[in-house]
């Protein structure tokens, strides 16, 4: 007696979408940031075209604590927003499949809808999340939130452009 295995019904299954990962040399190699004001430690996710997740470990030992309160230390609201910023720039690079080279510059061309929820702290692995919402003549708009142990800090709509500029 033969038997005929189990196939589904609908063989037309969408594959699921490649995942990307980045860990601190390949970031190193798509960001001109640098120590202090690198604010991407690993890009945990990267779905092409359309979405980034990414970790930024919160240390004590960054400079900005020393007076972003030495009695409270908190990560300030525009440091989390430039976090943010690096993560999406990281998207639309790997989206574009470029290296931006020395020559290319990401600038905030708008930020829209800042929101700030809850302190970021150091000990926080900060989850940077953003999403690609449109991208058109050189400018990108990314809808971009960061969140410690899965609640809100900060929510923002992020506008950015990419630009060549030439060396000294």
């Amino acid at each position: 007696m033969t038997t005929t295995p189990n196939l589904p019904a609908d063989t037309t299954e969408t594959p699921a979408p490649v995942l990307l990962t980045m860990d601190i040399h390949q970031i190193l190699k798509k960001l001109p940031h640098r120590y202090p004001i690198l604010l991407v430690d690993r890009v945990l996710e990267i779905e092409l075209g359309k979405r980034i997740k990414a970790l930024k470990n919160v240390s004590i030992n960054e400079p900005i604590f020393l007076g972003h309160f030495p009695h409270r230390p908190v990560m300030p609201g525009v440091m989390i927003l430039e976090a943010l910023a690096q993560a999406s720039a990281l998207l639309s690079f790997a989206t574009m499949g470029e290296d931006p080279g020395e020559d290319t510059v990401v600038y905030f061309a708008g930020i829209d809808g800042a929101r700030f929820k809850r302190p970021v702290e150091p000990g926080d692995q900060l989850i940077l999340e953003s999403t690609l919402e449109r991208a058109k003549g050189g400018v990108f708009k990314y809808k971009a939130r960061a969140t410690v142990n899965g609640e809100l800090a900060t929510e923002a709509e992020l506008m950015c452009t990419m630009r060549k500029i030439k060396s000294a």
